[in-house]
């Protein structure tokens, strides 16, 4: 049974319980999708970012009409980059928000588990405040033997330019290559917020390993 008639018996077994005539029920089951967490649709493998009403004030349809539409359309097999191609041509829906759609098809239908981007790998992020001058941090950062004394036990090889915002490393220990690590240092007041990207890793139970470490990282950074 495809996700279109799944829904359609939904509706009609809310209208047999209910009595409401089929546009209500209708509309008060894509309701329950109203929240991208507490309003998730059982049938969901993991509900999107955005909720029912952005998207569909935005794209003119709401998640379980997208899922139906792009299962009729490109389906489950086209790829991230297809189907959001799909979506803004065949619908008129801007760049921005086409990615949207996308990106919440393939996490209600499974294609897509939360951190997972659309090239298949995994991202995570950590953040806190700290109080350290930027310009020291950054000094820390562009260093290499500082930047082994400031992230013990790994490598970092700048993967950019010198001089941007919010420097790339490349990330190795013994066991070999673990992604790229984003740093991001934003003032706030006598602070700074400094956040720790990690990137192009390559599954979801390594994403929650370097989680938990940059989390740790960072709280030893505050301490000190």
């Amino acid at each position: 049974m495809t996700k279109h008639e799944t829904f359609k018996k939904r509706v009609r077994e809310r209208m047999a319980r209910t009595g409401e005539k089929y546009g209500a029920a209708r509309r008060a089951l894509l309701a329950r999708a109203s929240s991208p967490t507490d309003g998730a649709d059982p049938g969901w493998v993991s509900p999107p970012d955005v909720s029912d009403d952005a998207i569909r004030s935005n794209t003119g349809h709401g998640w379980d009409e997208w899922v139906a539409l792009i299962d009729a359309g490109p389906g489950r097999a086209a790829g991230h980059t297809a189907i959001a191609a799909w979506v803004g041509e065949q619908h008129d829906v801007p760049g921005w928000w086409a990615q949207s759609v996308a990106v919440g098809y393939e996490r209600i239908t499974g294609l897509r588990v939360p951190g997972q981007r659309p090239d298949g790998t995994f991202s995570v992020s950590r953040s806190k405040l700290v109080d350290l001058d930027p310009d020291v941090l950054r000094k820390l950062l562009d260093d290499d033997a500082d930047r082994t004394d400031l992230v013990p036990g790994l490598t970092l090889t700048p993967r950019s330019r010198p001089g941007v915002k919010s420097p790339r490393f490349g990330v190795s220990d013994d066991d070999g290559q673990h992604g790229v690590l984003l740093v991001s240092m934003d003032a706030a007041g006598p602070r700074v917020r400094l956040t720790a990207t990690h990137e192009k890793l390559a599954s979801a139970a390594e994403a929650e390993q370097w989680k938990a470490y940059w989390g740790e990282w960072l709280e030893a950074l505050a301490a000190s």
